[in-house]
Protein backbone atom coordinates (compact mmCIF):
# COMPACT_ATOMS: atom_id res chain seq x y z
CA UNK A 1 0.00 0.00 0.00
CA UNK A 2 1.48 3.35 -1.01
CA UNK A 3 1.53 6.30 1.38
CA UNK A 4 -1.40 8.07 -0.31
CA UNK A 5 -3.64 5.02 -0.07
CA UNK A 6 -2.52 4.53 3.52
CA UNK A 7 -3.46 8.12 4.42
CA UNK A 8 -6.82 7.75 2.66
CA UNK A 9 -7.53 4.57 4.60
CA UNK A 10 -6.66 6.30 7.85
CA UNK A 11 -8.97 9.20 7.00
CA UNK A 12 -11.86 6.88 6.12
CA UNK A 13 -11.25 4.80 9.23
CA UNK A 14 -11.22 7.94 11.34
CA UNK A 15 -14.51 9.12 9.81
CA UNK A 16 -16.18 5.75 10.39
CA UNK A 17 -14.89 5.62 13.97
CA UNK A 18 -16.18 9.16 14.60
CA UNK A 19 -19.56 8.36 13.03
CA UNK A 20 -19.85 5.27 15.19
CA UNK A 21 -18.81 7.00 18.41
CA UNK A 22 -21.53 6.99 21.05
CA UNK A 23 -22.58 9.88 23.20
CA UNK A 24 -24.01 8.92 26.59
CA UNK A 25 -26.37 11.51 28.07
CA UNK A 26 -27.10 10.60 31.71
CA UNK A 27 -30.70 10.33 32.86
CA UNK A 28 -29.92 12.59 35.81
CA UNK A 29 -29.58 15.49 33.36
CA UNK A 30 -33.15 15.08 32.06
CA UNK A 31 -36.27 17.00 33.08
CA UNK A 32 -39.72 15.72 34.04
CA UNK A 33 -42.83 17.26 32.49
CA UNK A 34 -45.38 18.35 33.58
CA UNK A 35 -44.55 17.40 37.18
CA UNK A 36 -40.89 17.77 38.26
CA UNK A 37 -41.71 15.56 41.27
CA UNK A 38 -43.47 12.87 39.25
CA UNK A 39 -40.47 10.52 39.59
CA UNK A 40 -37.08 10.52 41.31
CA UNK A 41 -34.04 11.97 39.57
CA UNK A 42 -30.60 11.29 41.03
CA UNK A 43 -27.02 10.97 39.85
CA UNK A 44 -26.77 7.46 41.30
CA UNK A 45 -30.05 5.91 40.13
CA UNK A 46 -31.00 8.02 37.15
CA UNK A 47 -34.80 8.24 36.84
CA UNK A 48 -36.71 5.84 39.05
CA UNK A 49 -40.25 5.48 40.38
CA UNK A 50 -41.83 6.44 37.04
CA UNK A 51 -45.35 4.99 36.88
CA UNK A 52 -47.51 7.73 35.38
CA UNK A 53 -47.85 7.61 31.55
CA UNK A 54 -48.79 11.30 31.59
CA UNK A 55 -45.26 12.09 32.76
CA UNK A 56 -42.61 12.69 30.10
CA UNK A 57 -38.82 12.61 30.34
CA UNK A 58 -37.07 15.37 28.40
CA UNK A 59 -33.47 15.76 27.26
CA UNK A 60 -32.18 18.73 25.30
CA UNK A 61 -29.05 19.18 23.25
CA UNK A 62 -27.55 21.02 20.33
CA UNK A 63 -26.82 18.88 17.28
CA UNK A 64 -24.10 20.40 15.14
CA UNK A 65 -24.74 18.27 12.04
CA UNK A 66 -27.78 16.98 10.15
CA UNK A 67 -28.11 13.34 9.17
CA UNK A 68 -28.90 9.98 10.66
CA UNK A 69 -29.28 9.73 14.43
CA UNK A 70 -29.47 6.39 16.20
CA UNK A 71 -31.00 6.56 19.66
CA UNK A 72 -31.34 4.03 22.43
CA UNK A 73 -32.31 4.08 26.10
CA UNK A 74 -30.23 2.29 28.73
CA UNK A 75 -32.48 1.11 31.55
CA UNK A 76 -33.03 -1.54 34.21
CA UNK A 77 -36.10 -3.76 34.53
CA UNK A 78 -36.82 -6.86 36.60
CA UNK A 79 -36.08 -10.10 34.74
CA UNK A 80 -39.04 -11.03 32.56
CA UNK A 81 -40.71 -7.61 32.85
CA UNK A 82 -41.58 -5.57 29.77
CA UNK A 83 -41.97 -1.85 29.21
CA UNK A 84 -43.17 -0.12 26.05
CA UNK A 85 -41.65 3.27 25.28
CA UNK A 86 -41.97 6.01 22.70
CA UNK A 87 -39.20 8.45 21.78
CA UNK A 88 -39.98 11.71 19.99
CA UNK A 89 -37.18 13.56 18.16
CA UNK A 90 -37.36 16.24 15.44
CA UNK A 91 -41.06 15.70 14.81
CA UNK A 92 -40.80 11.91 14.51
CA UNK A 93 -41.99 9.31 17.02
CA UNK A 94 -40.62 5.77 17.25
CA UNK A 95 -41.66 3.02 19.66
CA UNK A 96 -39.68 0.19 21.24
CA UNK A 97 -40.24 -2.66 23.67
CA UNK A 98 -37.85 -3.15 26.60
CA UNK A 99 -37.40 -6.58 28.17
CA UNK A 100 -35.88 -6.76 31.63
CA UNK A 101 -32.66 -8.48 32.62
CA UNK A 102 -32.72 -8.11 36.39
CA UNK A 103 -29.95 -5.94 37.79
CA UNK A 104 -28.17 -5.81 34.43
CA UNK A 105 -28.96 -2.73 32.34
CA UNK A 106 -30.40 -3.28 28.88
CA UNK A 107 -30.13 -1.10 25.78
CA UNK A 108 -33.44 -0.38 24.10
CA UNK A 109 -32.89 0.73 20.48
CA UNK A 110 -35.32 2.82 18.46
CA UNK A 111 -35.63 3.12 14.71
CA UNK A 112 -33.19 5.73 13.39
CA UNK A 113 -34.22 9.39 13.22
CA UNK A 114 -33.37 11.80 10.42
CA UNK A 115 -32.15 15.21 11.56
CA UNK A 116 -32.83 17.72 8.80
CA UNK A 117 -30.87 20.67 10.18
CA UNK A 118 -28.39 21.52 12.91
CA UNK A 119 -29.70 23.18 16.07
CA UNK A 120 -31.22 22.47 19.46
CA UNK A 121 -33.40 19.38 19.69
CA UNK A 122 -35.75 18.05 22.37
CA UNK A 123 -35.77 14.32 23.08
CA UNK A 124 -39.07 13.27 24.65
CA UNK A 125 -39.40 9.81 26.19
CA UNK A 126 -42.94 8.60 26.91
CA UNK A 127 -44.36 5.56 28.67
CA UNK A 128 -46.95 3.51 26.79
CA UNK A 129 -47.60 1.33 29.84
CA UNK A 130 -50.83 1.32 31.86
CA UNK A 131 -51.00 3.80 34.73
CA UNK A 132 -49.36 2.45 37.87
CA UNK A 133 -47.07 0.10 35.95
CA UNK A 134 -43.37 0.75 36.66
CA UNK A 135 -41.61 1.93 33.53
CA UNK A 136 -38.21 0.83 34.78
CA UNK A 137 -35.17 2.79 35.92
CA UNK A 138 -33.75 4.98 33.17
CA UNK A 139 -29.95 5.29 33.17
CA UNK A 140 -29.09 7.16 29.98
CA UNK A 141 -29.95 8.29 26.49
CA UNK A 142 -27.43 6.97 23.96
CA UNK A 143 -26.80 8.76 20.66
CA UNK A 144 -24.83 7.58 17.66
CA UNK A 145 -24.45 8.45 13.99
CA UNK A 146 -23.40 11.47 11.90
CA UNK A 147 -25.90 13.79 13.62
CA UNK A 148 -24.39 12.97 17.03
CA UNK A 149 -20.92 14.19 16.08
CA UNK A 150 -19.77 17.16 18.20
CA UNK A 151 -23.21 17.38 19.80
CA UNK A 152 -23.44 19.67 22.84
CA UNK A 153 -25.34 18.32 25.87
CA UNK A 154 -25.13 19.05 29.55
CA UNK A 155 -23.55 15.89 30.97
CA UNK A 156 -23.41 17.11 34.57
CA UNK A 157 -26.02 16.42 37.30
CA UNK A 158 -26.58 20.15 37.88
CA UNK A 159 -29.66 20.91 35.79
CA UNK A 160 -29.93 24.63 36.52
CA UNK A 161 -29.64 27.05 33.64
CA UNK A 162 -26.36 28.96 33.80
CA UNK A 163 -26.42 32.09 35.95
CA UNK A 164 -25.67 35.21 33.92
CA UNK A 165 -24.44 38.67 34.94
CA UNK A 166 -24.02 42.24 33.78
CA UNK A 167 -21.14 44.28 35.18
CA UNK A 168 -21.35 48.07 34.98
CA UNK A 169 -18.02 49.95 34.84
CA UNK A 170 -17.89 53.19 36.82
CA UNK A 171 -15.38 56.03 36.21
CA UNK A 172 -12.28 55.49 38.32
CA UNK A 173 -12.32 57.30 41.64
CA UNK A 174 -16.11 57.81 41.64
CA UNK A 175 -17.84 57.57 45.02
CA UNK A 176 -21.19 55.89 44.37
CA UNK A 177 -23.75 56.92 46.97
CA UNK A 178 -26.74 55.42 45.11
CA UNK A 179 -27.33 52.90 42.32
CA UNK A 180 -30.60 52.85 40.35
CA UNK A 181 -31.75 50.16 37.89
CA UNK A 182 -34.99 49.06 36.23
CA UNK A 183 -35.89 45.45 35.43
CA UNK A 184 -38.65 44.03 33.24
CA UNK A 185 -39.15 40.26 33.39
CA UNK A 186 -40.13 38.91 29.99
CA UNK A 187 -40.36 35.34 31.27
CA UNK A 188 -41.00 34.31 34.84
CA UNK A 189 -40.65 30.56 35.50
CA UNK A 190 -40.66 29.26 39.03
CA UNK A 191 -37.30 29.50 40.87
CA UNK A 192 -36.08 32.60 39.05
CA UNK A 193 -34.27 35.53 40.66
CA UNK A 194 -33.85 38.69 38.61
CA UNK A 195 -31.34 40.76 40.54
CA UNK A 196 -31.29 44.45 39.66
CA UNK A 197 -28.83 46.20 41.97
CA UNK A 198 -25.80 44.26 43.12
CA UNK A 199 -22.65 45.63 44.67
CA UNK A 200 -19.67 44.39 46.66
CA UNK A 201 -21.71 43.84 49.84
CA UNK A 202 -25.15 42.72 48.68
CA UNK A 203 -27.91 42.31 46.13
CA UNK A 204 -31.45 43.53 45.48
CA UNK A 205 -34.08 42.15 43.12
CA UNK A 206 -37.23 40.12 42.57
CA UNK A 207 -37.84 36.41 42.84
CA UNK A 208 -40.39 33.73 41.89
CA UNK A 209 -40.60 31.49 44.96
CA UNK A 210 -43.67 29.35 44.29
CA UNK A 211 -46.66 29.21 41.96
CA UNK A 212 -48.42 31.65 44.29
CA UNK A 213 -45.62 33.67 45.92
CA UNK A 214 -43.20 36.31 44.64
CA UNK A 215 -40.76 38.37 46.65
CA UNK A 216 -38.70 41.52 46.60
CA UNK A 217 -35.36 40.55 48.21
CA UNK A 218 -32.65 42.76 49.69
CA UNK A 219 -29.65 41.17 51.41
CA UNK A 220 -26.31 42.41 52.74
CA UNK A 221 -23.25 40.24 53.43
CA UNK A 222 -21.33 40.08 56.68
CA UNK A 223 -17.63 40.84 56.86
CA UNK A 224 -15.19 37.99 57.27
CA UNK A 225 -14.84 34.79 55.31
CA UNK A 226 -17.54 32.47 56.68
CA UNK A 227 -19.36 30.90 53.73
CA UNK A 228 -22.01 28.70 55.35
CA UNK A 229 -22.98 29.17 59.00
CA UNK A 230 -23.81 32.63 60.33
CA UNK A 231 -23.63 31.25 63.84
CA UNK A 232 -19.85 31.18 63.40
CA UNK A 233 -19.64 34.88 62.52
CA UNK A 234 -18.27 37.10 65.29
CA UNK A 235 -20.40 40.05 66.38
CA UNK A 236 -17.90 42.57 65.04
CA UNK A 237 -18.32 41.07 61.55
CA UNK A 238 -22.11 40.92 61.50
CA UNK A 239 -24.30 43.37 59.63
CA UNK A 240 -27.13 44.65 61.86
CA UNK A 241 -30.65 45.66 60.93
CA UNK A 242 -31.28 49.41 61.19
CA UNK A 243 -34.82 49.63 59.80
CA UNK A 244 -37.28 47.82 57.57
CA UNK A 245 -40.55 48.56 55.82
CA UNK A 246 -44.02 47.51 56.87
CA UNK A 247 -44.60 43.82 56.19
CA UNK A 248 -40.95 43.12 55.43
CA UNK A 249 -39.49 39.91 56.88
CA UNK A 250 -35.87 40.02 58.03
CA UNK A 251 -33.41 37.42 59.30
CA UNK A 252 -30.16 35.59 58.59
CA UNK A 253 -28.86 33.82 55.51
CA UNK A 254 -25.96 31.48 54.85
CA UNK A 255 -24.54 28.94 52.41
CA UNK A 256 -23.52 31.67 49.95
CA UNK A 257 -21.55 33.73 52.36
CA UNK A 258 -23.55 34.94 55.38
CA UNK A 259 -25.43 38.08 56.21
CA UNK A 260 -28.72 39.82 56.81
CA UNK A 261 -31.68 38.92 54.61
CA UNK A 262 -34.95 40.75 54.06
CA UNK A 263 -37.88 40.16 51.76
CA UNK A 264 -41.31 41.55 51.05
CA UNK A 265 -43.97 39.29 49.57
CA UNK A 266 -45.40 41.21 46.63
CA UNK A 267 -47.01 40.03 43.33
CA UNK A 268 -44.76 41.87 40.88
CA UNK A 269 -45.83 41.35 37.29
CA UNK A 270 -43.90 40.16 34.25
CA UNK A 271 -43.93 42.61 31.39
CA UNK A 272 -44.06 45.55 33.81
CA UNK A 273 -41.04 47.67 34.67
CA UNK A 274 -39.80 47.27 38.26
CA UNK A 275 -37.64 49.98 39.84
CA UNK A 276 -34.87 49.47 42.41
CA UNK A 277 -32.54 51.77 44.32
CA UNK A 278 -29.64 51.00 46.68
CA UNK A 279 -27.99 53.73 48.76
CA UNK A 280 -24.80 53.87 50.82
CA UNK A 281 -24.29 56.21 53.77
CA UNK A 282 -20.93 56.07 55.52
CA UNK A 283 -21.47 56.33 59.28
CA UNK A 284 -17.83 56.54 60.29
CA UNK A 285 -14.47 55.31 59.06
CA UNK A 286 -15.45 51.64 59.46
CA UNK A 287 -19.23 51.43 59.02
CA UNK A 288 -21.70 52.09 56.19
CA UNK A 289 -25.49 51.83 56.15
CA UNK A 290 -26.77 50.15 52.97
CA UNK A 291 -30.48 50.59 52.17
CA UNK A 292 -32.75 49.10 49.52
CA UNK A 293 -35.82 50.91 48.18
CA UNK A 294 -38.48 49.47 45.86
CA UNK A 295 -41.04 51.46 43.88
CA UNK A 296 -44.54 50.04 44.48
CA UNK A 297 -46.31 50.03 41.10
CA UNK A 298 -49.80 49.87 42.62
CA UNK A 299 -49.25 52.82 44.96
CA UNK A 300 -46.79 54.71 42.74
CA UNK A 301 -44.47 55.39 45.65
CA UNK A 302 -41.13 54.26 47.03
CA UNK A 303 -40.90 52.03 50.07
CA UNK A 304 -37.97 50.99 52.23
CA UNK A 305 -37.32 47.26 52.15
CA UNK A 306 -34.56 47.42 54.75
CA UNK A 307 -31.39 49.17 55.94
CA UNK A 308 -28.32 47.36 57.32
CA UNK A 309 -25.26 48.69 59.09
CA UNK A 310 -22.20 46.95 57.66
CA UNK A 311 -18.91 46.75 59.58
CA UNK A 312 -15.43 47.09 58.09
CA UNK A 313 -16.69 49.54 55.48
CA UNK A 314 -16.94 53.31 55.84
CA UNK A 315 -17.16 53.85 52.07
CA UNK A 316 -19.57 53.69 49.17
CA UNK A 317 -20.89 51.19 46.61
CA UNK A 318 -18.40 49.29 44.47
CA UNK A 319 -18.54 46.53 41.88
CA UNK A 320 -21.99 47.31 40.46
CA UNK A 321 -23.74 44.47 38.65
CA UNK A 322 -27.04 42.74 37.84
CA UNK A 323 -27.77 39.05 37.32
CA UNK A 324 -30.37 36.43 36.50
CA UNK A 325 -30.39 33.12 38.35
CA UNK A 326 -32.25 29.83 38.13
CA UNK A 327 -31.92 28.60 41.71
CA UNK A 328 -33.92 25.37 41.33
CA UNK A 329 -32.53 22.79 38.92
CA UNK A 330 -35.73 20.84 38.28
CA UNK A 331 -36.84 23.39 35.67
CA UNK A 332 -33.55 24.55 34.19
CA UNK A 333 -34.90 23.74 30.73
CA UNK A 334 -37.27 26.72 30.86
CA UNK A 335 -36.19 30.02 29.36
CA UNK A 336 -35.55 33.11 31.43
CA UNK A 337 -35.19 36.57 29.99
CA UNK A 338 -35.33 40.07 31.44
CA UNK A 339 -34.56 43.62 30.36
CA UNK A 340 -32.21 45.72 32.50
CA UNK A 341 -32.34 49.39 31.72
CA UNK A 342 -31.88 53.02 32.70
CA UNK A 343 -28.94 52.46 35.04
CA UNK A 344 -27.80 55.54 36.97
CA UNK A 345 -25.49 56.29 39.87
CA UNK A 346 -25.53 59.25 42.23
CA UNK A 347 -22.38 60.75 43.71
CA UNK A 348 -22.30 62.28 47.22
CA UNK A 349 -22.93 65.83 45.99
CA UNK A 350 -26.24 64.71 44.42
CA UNK A 351 -25.17 64.59 40.78
CA UNK A 352 -26.53 61.71 38.69
CA UNK A 353 -24.39 59.87 36.11
CA UNK A 354 -25.85 57.46 33.56
CA UNK A 355 -24.26 54.02 33.01
CA UNK A 356 -24.60 52.85 29.41
CA UNK A 357 -22.00 50.06 29.18
CA UNK A 358 -22.18 46.54 30.57
CA UNK A 359 -20.06 43.41 30.18
CA UNK A 360 -21.28 39.81 30.22
CA UNK A 361 -20.24 36.95 32.50
CA UNK A 362 -21.61 33.61 33.65
CA UNK A 363 -21.09 30.97 36.31
CA UNK A 364 -19.09 27.74 35.77
CA UNK A 365 -22.20 25.99 34.41
CA UNK A 366 -22.13 28.39 31.48
CA UNK A 367 -18.54 27.52 30.59
CA UNK A 368 -19.18 24.22 28.81
CA UNK A 369 -22.29 22.55 30.23
CA UNK A 370 -25.02 25.05 29.32
CA UNK A 371 -24.26 27.30 26.37
CA UNK A 372 -27.78 28.71 26.02
CA UNK A 373 -26.82 31.97 27.75
CA UNK A 374 -26.35 35.38 26.22
CA UNK A 375 -26.93 39.11 26.51
CA UNK A 376 -27.60 41.98 24.14
CA UNK A 377 -29.45 45.25 23.70
CA UNK A 378 -33.18 45.32 23.04
CA UNK A 379 -35.58 48.27 23.10
CA UNK A 380 -32.76 50.47 24.36
CA UNK A 381 -32.06 48.20 27.34
CA UNK A 382 -29.64 45.41 28.11
CA UNK A 383 -31.13 41.94 28.28
CA UNK A 384 -30.02 38.69 29.85
CA UNK A 385 -31.27 35.36 28.55
CA UNK A 386 -30.48 31.91 29.90
CA UNK A 387 -32.07 28.49 29.76
CA UNK A 388 -34.67 27.30 27.28
CA UNK A 389 -32.10 25.61 25.01
CA UNK A 390 -32.51 28.37 22.45
CA UNK A 391 -29.90 29.71 20.01
CA UNK A 392 -27.72 32.46 21.37
CA UNK A 393 -24.22 32.68 22.77
CA UNK A 394 -22.16 35.56 24.20
CA UNK A 395 -18.47 35.37 24.95
CA UNK A 396 -17.43 35.84 28.57
CA UNK A 397 -16.36 39.46 29.04
CA UNK A 398 -18.02 40.80 25.88
CA UNK A 399 -19.18 44.40 26.27
CA UNK A 400 -22.35 46.07 25.05
CA UNK A 401 -23.45 49.70 25.03
CA UNK A 402 -27.03 50.96 25.07
CA UNK A 403 -28.24 54.37 23.99
CA UNK A 404 -28.35 56.94 26.76
CA UNK A 405 -31.81 58.03 27.86
CA UNK A 406 -30.56 61.27 29.38
CA UNK A 407 -33.42 61.04 31.84
CA UNK A 408 -32.05 60.91 35.34
CA UNK A 409 -34.47 59.52 37.95
CA UNK A 410 -35.88 62.54 39.75
CA UNK A 411 -38.60 61.05 41.96
CA UNK A 412 -36.27 58.93 44.08
CA UNK A 413 -36.49 58.70 47.83
CA UNK A 414 -33.68 59.58 50.20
Amino acid sequence: MNSLKFLLCLAVAGFVAAANAQLRVPACTAYLDPDPDGARVSQRSGISGWQDPALKVLWFGELKHPGRLDCSIVMRLPAGAESRLRLNVAGTSNEALARGSGTNPVAVPFKAFDIAAAGYQQFTLESLNPSGTPVGDIEALMLQGPAAEEAQFNLQPRRNAASVHLAYPVPKGTNVAAFYCEVTALEDPLWTYYMACGWHRGYFGMQVNSPTERRIIFSVWDSGGEAVDRGKVADENRVTLVAKGTGVVSGDFGNEGTGGHSHWVYPWKPGAKQRFLVTAKPVDATHTIFSGYYFQPDKQQWMLISSWKAPKEGGYLRGLYSFSENFGGANGHLGRKALYGNQWIRVPDGQWLELTTASFSHDPTGRSDRLDRFMGVEDGQFFLSHGGFVPGFTQFGEKFTRLATGKAPTDLTD
